[in-house]
């Protein structure tokens, strides 16, 4: 006699087995992705605070309590600035980053690098400038008189005395320039300095044959490091490329962290822009062309 096979219950057994395994594979998957989270800190990050201006003890503190680490890459002299203190970092601040990342540091030095000033006299502008920061100096102020080359070199000159080459000073000291000044070739454009940063303000100017008269901060600006975060957001005279001024001009800026009044600015400029001069007639034309209606015969 012939046995019958209940299909019916090999069935539900198996679909029951296949339930099994699919929850199964859930739970592994489930238990695997927890493990790569837990590993990876997949999802946590940490803001990077400032460090800046702040002593390595101080830094060294504060990164501890961040879960993050730190590390001197670099080393320079400001020295507007204090001594021993972190000068910028890497990340920057306000960056997103997970634990343990580590925080590259360049810090004031203590003491200044003593470099020597190499001969400028008799260099162009531009020649000047180069060989300045290839020793780690920098251009002060532009003193513009009568010569006949513009943009010459004629005197080398440190807090206020000439100064001769091969004399040892601190880096990052600015030399003032006694530059000539030919009457024929004395014009140039103020630059577009807006958003420029403290920075790169200077060279902008010097680039362009002119002075930084005033860099004046607005209240958003408490500290060393907001200055040098701080940003254009007005000069004075305003950017034109056709509206010349004469070379050794002062520029006045205004500063900010506030990106809203740089914008504002922006799109008022572009509404603005300053209008080349009307050229003058020809006085002398002007003249001649008087005289000859006075004595032309009524009719």
């Amino acid at each position: 006699m012939t046995k019958r096979t209940d299909t019916s219950s090999d069935g539900k057994w198996a679909f029951k087995q296949f339930l099994i395994a699919i929850a199964a594979a859930l739970v592994t998957l489930f238990i695997l992705f927890t493990l790569l989270k837990v590993v990876t800190r997949h999802g946590q990050v940490l803001t990077v605070p400032s460090f800046t201006n702040m002593t390595y003890d101080e830094a060294e503190a504060l990164a501890k309590k961040s879960h993050l680490r730190l590390k001197i890459t670099d080393s320079v002299y400001v020295p507007q600035m204090k001594k021993g203190v972190v000068f910028k970092q890497n990340p920057p601040a306000g960056s997103q980053v997970k634990r343990r990342r580590t925080i590259m540091l360049s810090i004031n030095a203590r003491v200044a690098n003593m470099v020597r000033i190499p001969n400028l006299v008799g260099y162009s502008l531009r020649q000047a400038q180069s060989s300045l920061a290839a020793v780690q100096l920098q251009v002060g102020k532009l003193i513009y008189v009568s010569d006949i080359a513009s943009n010459n070199v004629l005197a080398q000159i440190y807090q206020g005395r000439n100064i001769a080459p091969g004399e040892s000073l601190p880096a990052e000291s600015e030399i003032d320039l006694r530059v000539g000044l030919n009457s024929t070739d004395c014009l140039t454009h103020v630059p577009d300095l807006l958003e420029s940063n403290y920075q790169q303000v200077k060279p902008a100017l010097i680039d362009n044959c002119l002075n930084l008269k005033e860099m004046i901060f607005d209240n958003t600006v408490h500290n060393f490091a907001d200055t040098m975060q701080a940003f254009v957001y007005k000069q004075i005279p305003q950017a034109s490329n056709n509206v010349s001024v004469t070379m050794g001009t002062g520029v006045t800026v205004y500063m900010t962290l506030n990106k809203a009044l740089a914008e504002k600015e922006r799109k008022y400029v572009e509404a603005h822009p300053l209008a080349a001069p009307k050229p003058q007639a020809d006085s002398t034309k002007t003249a001649e062309a008087d005289s000859t209606k006075k004595s032309e015969p009524v009719k």
